[in-house]
């Protein structure tokens, strides 16, 4: 996993490296733009007004929800990301923080109608992935639903396919979410696939 240095560094180029790699269907942005349109669209058709958008990165979709009168809240661990993507959102609430450590204090008793979290949650091992999630569950009002887009899979042996198909470009420092074993954790959650490496998980209030 890249320090929050590596992330500075990469953030001039991230939306670029992103782009090609999904214009070219490679892993490990195949399917980027499906991702963030499908959670871009769900959060439209339930019309959310208060979103948390968690590592945000550049802002790519929050900025579109920004710019539609949603009010964001994000966080990111990267300054460099969060400068960017207060070009974006001058009237964002933006705080620097690593979620890997849980919400930050700022957050305490905060509600969301949304909670979108793309392309970040790889980051998190497998066992701190669940308690996470359940604790993100408890700042969605009723009605509201966390939306996670990422490189997932259906299974362990679609993960482990993709691992075999990606050869050396594969990243072993990542965690990537395999649905058939969060899903039975999390009643009314689903999982929907959108390339052989990218999925969306949808979790609603419980």
């Amino acid at each position: 996993m890249l320090s929050s240095e590596g992330f500075n560094l990469w953030a001039g180029g991230y939306d670029q490296s992103v782009r090609v790699s999904d214009e070219e269907n490679s892993y490990p942005f195949a399917g980027y733009k499906r991702v963030l349109g499908r959670i871009y669209a769900g959060i439209r058709e339930m019309d959310a007004r208060q979103v948390l958008d968690i590592g945000l990165g550049t802002g790519i979709l929050s900025g579109r929800l920004y710019r539609d009168g949603c009010h964001i809240t994000g966080i990111d661990f990267s300054d460099r990301m969060l400068q960017i993507a207060r070009e974006k959102m001058p009237d964002a609430i933006l705080i620097r923080h690593d979620f890997s450590t849980g919400l930050p204090q700022q957050l305490q008793g905060e509600i969301f109608d949304a909670i979108i979290c793309t392309y970040a949650i790889h980051h998190l091992p497998d066992p701190r992935k669940t308690p996470f999630l359940a604790q993100l569950q408890k700042h969605l009002d009723p009605g509201g639903k966390i939306f996670i887009g990422d490189v997932a899979f259906s299974s362990r042996s679609d993960l482990e396919a993709c691992r075999r198909i990606s050869g050396d470009e594969w990243d072993d420092e990542e965690f990537y979410l395999v649905a058939d074993e969060i899903l039975p954790l999390f009643p009314g959650a689903h999982f929907d696939p959108i390339s052989f490496c990218s999925g969306i998980l949808t979790i609603p209030r419980l």
